[in-house]
């Protein structure tokens, strides 16, 4: 297996940069909330400063999916690529923005499609409100995609991980070995719609994490309207029996299906991601709640900002076992969101410590 520690660090500007910072705040899923970005930056101590949200010692570290669902996607964007830009934080790649890439990106001819990701119904909405926020910013758009199609699809440190979904050692080892780096690329994208195909796999595993299909052709309805067949599943769950073992996502199974045994080939489709592992952040999962550790090496900042939830940041300083209070959220701007304030007087219950 690679090691990360001795061998090298994904980390932009490489170890002598990492150990410029004294350390790091990991930010789970934006969609577009760019007022909460705005509030819970400046919550953790960033500042404004030439037109770019910066730290005196710590640097911001996103999980991805910056764009789609939210009422200020632009604004949102902007923040993160100018922060990236200026060396103030770096980002992962979410799925949405995958999505984005392969939503405007035109098929090979030879494929007999007219884009990487067909423009069905349900892939136009779920991009509609970020398509229709750049409508009169075609240009920004364009360079926001050229940025996502070099974006990393994994960070490993000294003393952390960040991806956006699910963390696989073998998958991203030979995702090192057979490209050379971290990082997607446009060859590595249009490999990626070849069903099958190793990018295929891997992408969709990192981005989307695992899963399992619902058996006897039963639906559930999601958060966001969408009938899906197949539920999310833990990538650490030590040696899962049932379905209660191993589901992961705010949308609750049918109860006939909770005890409901694993069997061979469901238990295929997990991965597992061990005790002894170094802390991994990730987001993706759309969690509800008071904001905590999922186990003591392993941290979902996901908490469903968009829908009313809370945008989630943990203050990571090297520890190797998480601590509840470092967790540190705002949440979403609205008239909920104002009467909450009110009501609170800035209590943890609205401002995570």
């Amino acid at each position: 297996m690679h090691n990360a520690v001795t061998d090298h660090t994904d980390f932009e500007g490489g170890s002598d940069a990492y150990h410029r910072y004294s350390g790091f705040d990991i930010i789970g899923d934006i969609h577009g909330c760019g007022t909460t970005l705005k509030a819970l930056l400046e919550r953790l101590g960033y500042q404004k400063k030439a037109g770019i949200y910066q730290h005196a010692s710590r640097q911001a570290l996103f999980v991805g999916d910056v764009v789609d669902r939210g009422p200020h996607i632009r604004q949102a964007l902007s923040i993160v690529y100018d922060m990236v830009s200026a060396g103030h934080a770096q980002m992962v790649m979410g799925n949405h923005e995958y999505n984005a890439i392969c939503y405007m990106t035109p098929a090979p001819a030879e494929s007999g499609h007219t884009f990487l990701r067909e423009h069905t119904p349900h892939h136009n909405r779920l991009i509609a409100e970020t398509l229709e926020q750049f409508a009169n910013h075609r240009e920004d758009w364009s360079d926001y995609l050229q940025w996502f199609s070099e974006l990393p699809l994994f960070m490993e440190t000294q003393a952390f991980r960040v991806v956006h979904a699910c963390w696989d050692s073998d998958m991203i080892a030979q995702y090192r070995e057979r490209y050379g780096s971290n990082r997607i690329s446009l060859a590595v994208i249009n490999e990626s719609v070849q069903k099958g195909s190793f990018a295929s796999i891997v992408t969709d595993r990192l981005m989307r994490g695992t899963d399992i299909k619902l058996p006897d052709k039963q639906v559930i309805r999601s958060r966001d309207g969408h009938e899906r067949r197949f539920f999310r599943t833990k990538f650490w769950a030590k040696k899962p029996a049932t379905y209660a073992d191993v589901v992961f996502q705010p949308d609750p199974l049918p109860d006939t299906l909770i005890e409901r045994v694993l069997t061979k080939k469901e238990k295929k489709r997990l991965s597992h991601y061990g005790e002894n592992e170094r802390p991994l952040f990730f987001g993706h999962y759309w969690l509800q709640g008071r904001p905590m550790p999922v186990r003591n090496n392993l941290a979902c900042l996901d908490y469903s900002a968009v829908k009313y939830g809370r945008l989630v940041a943990y203050r990571m300083d090297g520890e190797q076992q998480l601590d509840p209070s470092k967790f540190v959220w705002v949440y979403v701007n609205t008239p909920e969101y104002e009467a909450m304030k009110s009501a609170t007087q800035h209590s943890d219950d609205f401002y995570g410590e």
